[in-house]
């Protein structure tokens, strides 16, 4: 079991899931992927990413400033 950690700062929806996505195909069960990020709609497309790929959202909170970090388990 891995942690991958990405920033993702700076990148404007879609990129932030498209490159989570990416990331996906490299990661096995039970890895984690922590993810920073400060697009205005990460949460939200965060959130619908983890449902439609089946992924577990262990947590999501707000850094301040804009940035939002979570946690997805593989």
């Amino acid at each position: 079991m891995a942690t991958v950690h990405a920033d993702l700062k700076g990148l404007r929806c879609p990129l932030p899931t498209l490159r989570i996505s990416v990331m996906a195909i490299k990661l096995k069960t039970g890895d984690v992927l922590d993810i920073v990020a400060d697009c205005p709609s990460f949460e939200t497309d965060v959130r619908d990413w983890c449902v439609r790929a089946k992924k577990v959202l262990v947590w999501l909170r707000d850094e301040g400033g804009g940035v939002k970090r979570c946690q997805i388990k593989f």
